[in-house]
């Protein structure tokens, strides 16, 4: 079942997570983060070709900088493709993603029940050395039809 999305900040709600982690709402920031409402998941490359199409002028290293800056300061979330590419997500709360890998895309994935059996194993779960600290979850997978 694909997982119902958590709203997508607006401009003014992202502002004030801006504020809140002390960053700057710059014209640049707030480009990428028009992009980023439009495509929820996307790696730097295609929210830079998203910008080049709207005339926007701001460098592919600006993008890079902006996308990692979001997410370390968790407004945004991370992950590494199948293919090792990094894709940024608006909703940095906690959830299961399937992974197109043909076209290279995320789709959230809702899953209360496998959510709660993986977390339920590893609370009783132990691994020498380590504590675990978050889950990521992704599913890769080839779509069945055509799109």
């Amino acid at each position: 079942m694909i997982r119902k999305q958590r709203p997508i900040p607006t401009l003014e709600e992202f502002q004030t997570q801006l504020h809140r982690h002390k960053l700057k709402a710059t014209r640049q920031r707030l480009a990428v983060h028009e992009v980023m409402m439009e495509l929820v998941h996307a790696s730097g490359d295609m929210v830079c070709e998203k910008l080049r199409e709207r005339g926007a002028v701001i460098s592919d290293t600006s993008v890079y900088n902006i996308l990692s800056q979001l997410a370390d300061a968790h407004i945004y979330a991370h992950r590494v493709s199948a293919t090792g590419k990094m894709f940024f997500d608006v909703d940095p709360t906690r959830h299961l993603h399937l992974y197109d890998r043909v076209h290279h895309e995320y789709r959230n994935v809702e899953d209360e029940e496998l959510d709660a059996l993986i977390t339920a194993r590893l609370k009783r779960r132990k691994f020498k050395g380590y504590s675990v600290e978050d889950i990521e979850i992704q599913f890769i997978a080839k779509p069945t039809r055509k799109k």
